[in-house]
C-alpha cells in the first residue's frame, strides 16, 4: 500500500462514472445509509479489481470533496482536480475508501 494511505481504510463505495457535464461524480455506496461517504472531505481511491482491459494508468490516490449529496440511492460529489465530464467518467469503478 502507499505510505499516504491510512491502514484502517475501509471501503464504502464505488465510483460508477459521471453524473452531469461538469464533472460530477456518482458513488455507489455500500451501506443503505451513506454517511460514511459525508463524514470526510478526503476520499481514498483504489483501482478497480479487477482492472479495466487496455493499457495500465496510474489512478489518484486521494480525492478531495469540494461538496457531496445524495441523488436517489447513490451519491454525486465535486471534488477537486476533476472539471469535466470526461475526466469524472475516467475514474469509473475506483474504490472509495
Amino acid at each position: 500500500m502507499d505510505a499516504d494511505f491510512p491502514e484502517d481504510a475501509v471501503e464504502v463505495g464505488r465510483i460508477s462514472g459521471a453524473w452531469g457535464v461538469k464533472g460530477w461524480i456518482r458513488v455507489e455506496p455500500h451501506a443503505s445509509d451513506p454517511q460514511a461517504l459525508f463524514s470526510s472531505k478526503r476520499w481514498y481511491l483504489r483501482p478497480p479489481e479487477p482492472l479495466p482491459p487496455g493499457p495500465a494508468r496510474a489512478w489518484p490516490t486521494l480525492l478531495r470533496v469540494v461538496q457531496a449529496r445524495e441523488q436517489g440511492p447513490s451519491v454525486v460529489a465535486v471534488v477537486d482536480g476533476v472539471g469535466d465530464r470526461d475526466a469524472a467518467q475516467g475514474l469509473r469503478g475506483a474504490r472509495v475508501h
